[in-house]
């Protein structure tokens, strides 16, 4: 299998799962080449031990004769959970709104079949970027993007999940919309005219706990440079907030849809892609400072 260099793979939404036990990273994101339009391939993802060399592609998921999609795959995020693995991703099909499904496998590698029936989001609504959250209590939680396409101001909700991850508990929770953070910008330019209202985004929100214990919240919206990302902070630091916004986005310049992750020696880093341009987004992975309220990249 070949190997590459982080900056040679294309691939959009990245997120990284860090596996102590085999001393391995694992990358994965959206890797078709064209994630707009035409039919999906799946998603692969990338193996390595130093962040620097990547083995790949793997392929870890490849639709199912009669799955429901076949159209934009999004953001896979892989979380373990309950001694096996959860893919949480966005689908979307012209006879379905988009939504996020979780998939399961009994490795990093898959590969991942369909765990969920359809989405866990809800039906009706357009959805996506949906995350795991494990709370202090042991409850399972998504947490997702009401898409701005149809609410104009782009939403983020918390949504329970059933222990075993296979369905939705309960009715989703408001968080935030993407105009509550003053660093966050209305999309601008012609084919955006056609709004009646000024059109918000929120993409990928990413769950962070503190070593002091606070919980914050990264998520992707438009800012004054381009693509960019904001913290929001839970005033209660329950998932159910309510949540704070930072008055100033991270100072990167059009990267978005991040994450944070911690290395092996425990090292806090910024994960997102770079620029928002396909395609020539890559993934960045750049080393953060953390303090008991939040974090600075």
């Amino acid at each position: 299998m070949p190997s590459h260099a982080l900056h040679d793979i294309q691939i959009r939404d990245p997120f990284l799962l860090t596996d102590r036990q085999a001393a391995t990273y694992y990358l994965y994101g959206t890797t078709d080449k064209n994630a707009w339009s035409g039919p999906a391939t799946g998603f692969d993802c990338y193996r390595s031990q130093d962040l620097e060399t990547w083995t790949g592609p793997i392929a870890v998921f490849r639709p199912p004769p009669g799955f429901w999609s076949a159209q934009n795959y999004w953001a896979p995020e892989v979380h373990h959970y309950r001694d096996r693995y959860y893919m949480f991703a966005t689908f979307t099909s012209p006879d379905e709104r988009r939504g996020t499904q979780i998939l399961v496998a009994d490795r990093p590698e898959g590969p991942f079949a369909p765990w969920s029936d359809g989405p866990v989001t809800p039906r009706k609504w357009q959805c996506l970027d949906g995350t795991f959250f494990l709370d202090d209590a042991g409850q399972p939680w998504i947490v997702f993007c009401q898409e701005w396409l149809q609410v104009h101001d782009g939403a983020i909700f918390a949504q329970r999940l059933d222990p075993d991850l296979r369905s939705a508990a309960g009715t989703p929770v408001f968080l935030f919309n993407a105009s509550d953070a003053p660093w966050s910008r209305p999309l601008t330019g012609r084919k955006f005219s056609r709004f009646t209202f000024p059109v918000y985004v929120t993409d990928g929100p990413s769950l962070l706990r503190l070593s002091g214990g606070g919980l914050v919240m990264l998520w992707s919206s438009f800012g004054a440079t381009g693509y960019a990302m904001g913290l929001a902070h839970s005033a209660s630091g329950l998932i159910t907030g309510p949540w704070e916004q930072e008055p100033e986005e991270l100072s990167i310049v059009d990267g978005g849809h991040g994450m944070f992750a911690r290395l092996l020696d425990d090292r806090l880093v910024l994960l997102f892609h770079q620029p928002n341009d396909t395609p020539h987004e890559r993934a960045v992975i750049r080393p953060v400072s953390e303090s008991d309220r939040t974090v600075r990249a």
